[in-house]
């Protein structure tokens, strides 16, 4: 038997697959590293945390693995996008890493509509300028710290620094690249023009590749730490996002995906580059080559259920906590959350949003607020659905992936609020198994990845809508887009207040 290796860096945890022919998971390692958040906004990471847990999880999977490691043949990874790690003359980092959820640079994407244009921007990155993506915090560190900024001489993405402390390769995927600001999305290759406008050196911008792609081996010293064969074969894998999206079988017209975990994500296949969604939705390269997907983003979704069990649940695990949901009634009884914890992305792009529940009484209990914070991360994920369906989308058939996955009263909610069957995988792996399939692609089991996710992929479950519930969420949809309108200036005023 043969294996492939799928790695999949976090936010939390890089989580580690270990997968065979026949697509079963056969070893699963996970290692947490901390998360740095100097003030109010920041968000980062030490880039060396990710490469320990990363070669500690290789090791125990090896030490674990009771064959010969020559039988593993390739490895591949998912990452969180947008992250910038910045690399020094000897390709070191310079800095910690800035994370996909820091919000430090609203004036930095301001800059860029005032240089580049919000019109041309969009025409060239298919994507606004938002405080998560990489370019704006380029140009904060340029700004704030020229002195890590003039020793610069590459900035690579998490998962990609990942991989070249295993391989001592530099590259990047065209998934990943998208995330960035920096990528012409349909020309597939680096924005001379977004570099020039902005005073970026384009030498900072590492060599692009297809996620599928062979992009070295282990360098020695990396297959005696892991224990791994130096003959194993490295591909360059794509954004989690992008990773996702094939683990969970979006590779043709039609499909689309739900994934929650730290953050939440729509996302639907596209076959070409010309859609025009005016940048109320995310447009980037699959990891599938040639292809494309349309992605909303809900930047606080399973983040928001993590927040409340810490807070008023610290010592109970999530089935404790979601315990008794299922004896709410849709609604939970007149209570409405908003997932602001950290602002929003879709269709708000907003840093200074906050999160709220609306329609507290007396007769309220824990449960009723669990639900409420269940319906509210899904009724925000139906608005990059709602925005799909409005482009002309058909969208019946949702495959639900991460934490939203695991309930089934949370997947009832999700079809009676989507509108749509809501399918659950019988080996849900997410980006691990979308990172372990371009590994198995690019090692030739399979002649497409198509292929590939018909032999690793099977349903386990369908969810359809309840009609009365169906007709309940659509009108609590219309109350629920309404918060945003009506606490945003509070909101606004609020934010001098916070620490």
């Amino acid at each position: 038997m043969k294996y492939v290796i799928g790695v999949d860096l976090g936010t939390s945890a890089v989580k580690i697959l270990l997968v065979n022919q026949k697509g079963e998971v056969v070893q699963e390692i996970s290692r947490t590293y901390p998360l740095l958040q100097e003030k109010a906004g920041y968000s980062e990471q030490n880039p060396n945390d990710w490469v320990e847990q990363c070669v500690l999880g290789l090791r125990e999977l090896v030490e674990k693995f009771d064959g010969d490691v020559e039988d593993i043949e390739g490895i591949s990874f998912s990452g969180q996008m947008h992250g910038l790690v910045l690399l020094d003359e000897d390709l070191e980092p310079i800095r910690n890493a800035i994370l996909w959820n820091d919000t430090r640079t609203t004036e930095q994407c301001r800059r860029i509509y005032d240089v580049v244009g919000e019109e041309r921007l969009l025409e060239i990155t298919k994507n606004p300028a938002l405080e998560g993506f990489t370019l704006p915090k380029l140009l904060w560190v340029k700004e704030h710290e020229p002195g890590a900024y003039a020793k610069a001489k590459r900035f690579l993405l998490p998962k990609d620094y990942v991989r070249f402390a295993l391989t001592g390769k530099l590259h990047m995927d065209y998934s990943d690249a998208a995330g960035t600001l920096l990528l012409h999305v349909s020309k597939k290759e680096w924005s001379k023009e977004i570099c020039s406008r902005l005073d970026i050196r384009e030498e900072l911008c590492p060599p692009l590749v297809d996620s599928h792609e062979e992009v070295g081996t282990l360098t020695p010293e990396m297959a005696s730490e892991t224990g791994l064969s130096p003959r194993l074969r490295v591909f360059a894998g794509g954004a989690d996002n992008a990773c996702g999206a094939i683990g969970s079988g979006i590779l043709s017209k039609g499909k689309t995906l739900c994934s929650i975990g730290t953050s939440g994500v729509v996302l639907s296949y596209e076959e070409d580059s010309d859609k025009d969604f005016q940048g109320k939705v995310h447009y980037f390269n699959h990891g599938k080559e040639d292809a494309y997907y349309t992605m909303g983003v809900t930047l606080a979704a399973g983040y928001s259920l993590s927040w409340f069990k810490e807070v008023f649940a610290g010592d109970e695990s999530f089935e404790q906590l979601l315990a008794g949901v299922d004896t709410v009634t849709p609604g939970a009884n007149g209570l409405i959350f908003t997932p602001y914890l950290v602002g929003e992305r879709t269709p708000h792009a907003d840093a200074m949003i906050r999160a709220s529940f609306i329609g507290m009484d007396s007769a309220h209990e824990r449960k009723h607020f669990v639900r409420a914070v269940l319906e509210g991360i899904t009724f925000s994920l139906q608005e990059s659905i709602e925005l799909f369906r409005n482009s002309g989308k058909e969208i019946n058939s949702i495959i639900s992936i991460g934490g939203g996955a695991k309930s089934d009263a949370w997947l009832q909610m999700q079809a009676d609020i989507f509108q749509a069957e809501v399918v659950k995988l019988s080996s849900e792996q997410g980006p691990g198994m979308g990172a372990a399939m371009l590994a198995a692609y690019g090692s030739g089991w399979f002649d497409t990845l198509e292929d590939c996710a018909h032999a690793f992929l099977q349903t386990a479950d369908t969810y359809q809508p309840n009609p009365e519930n169906v007709l309940i969420y659509r009108e609590l949809f219309k109350v629920y887009k309404e918060v945003y309108n009506q606490t945003k200036s509070l909101n606004d005023q609020l934010a001098p207040f916070r620490n």
